[in-house]
């Protein structure tokens, strides 16, 4: 698309959110028409008005292996933003997705709120993620307030199944978070060549990545 189809487009439509279809685009490949949960977030408790809110929303998918996968809507350019036409990456360049076990809405509301505060330290830190890094929980369990293992923290990885995407606003990946457990984020922080060998570990019986917070054994 040029520039100038680009503004012809945004022109003829008013409610036109080109990067939100292209995170949309990429789950389809993956779940077709199925419609997800979706959290919107509050209006006007968005940054953009003055609130603490900085992500747009965060949608549920229901995977054919099981599990839920969740992904974020704000990481990266959603709307018309013409500054942004033709970047190297959309905004921060990435959408953040975590994979959970089957459960009721109101025990995966937690993940939600992580990947609110998570979003919210990159937009006032101005500090990205990248792949095979970790963030420390500094020994508190992920879910705050559970007795989970997963106290580690949270490994960052390339989403197992969502591939990235060129769009007009540049590069959109997808970056799962995966919890660890306390004796893994120790090892990895003494030599980060193990955060290879943990992944490798953990995908042979959990090739998805999945978070379970009832996980009982250390793969390191």
């Amino acid at each position: 698309m040029t520039l100038a189809e680009y503004k012809q487009k945004a022109q003829e439509t008013n409610d036109w959110a080109p990067g939100w279809e292209a995170i949309d685009s990429c789950l389809h490949k993956i779940y077709g028409s199925q419609v997800p949960k979706h959290y919107g977030t509050n209006l006007h408790s968005r940054a953009i008005f003055g609130g603490d809110q900085y992500l747009d929303g965060y949608s549920m998918y229901q995977s054919e292996h099981g599990f839920l996968h969740g992904v974020t809507y704000g990481m990266s350019e959603l709307y018309v933003n013409e500054e942004s036409f033709g970047g190297e990456y959309s905004k921060w360049g990435y959408e953040m997705t975590i994979k959970l076990p089957p459960c009721t809405e109101g025990d995966y509301m937690w993940a939600i709120d992580m990947l609110s505060n998570l979003a919210r330290y990159t937009f006032t830190s101005k500090r990205f993620f990248e792949p095979y890094q970790y963030i420390s929980s500094q020994g508190k369990p992920i879910q705050e307030g559970s007795n989970s293992k997963l106290s580690g923290g949270l490994l960052i990885v390339p989403d197992t199944e969502l591939e990235g995407v060129d769009t007009i606003y540049g590069r959109l990946d997808f970056m799962q978070l995966a919890g660890i457990t306390q004796q893994e984020l120790n090892a990895i922080i003494n030599d980060n060549d193990l955060i290879s060998v943990l992944i490798t570990e953990m995908k042979k019986d959990n090739p998805y990545l999945v978070t379970d917070l009832n996980r009982t054994i250390d793969y390191l």
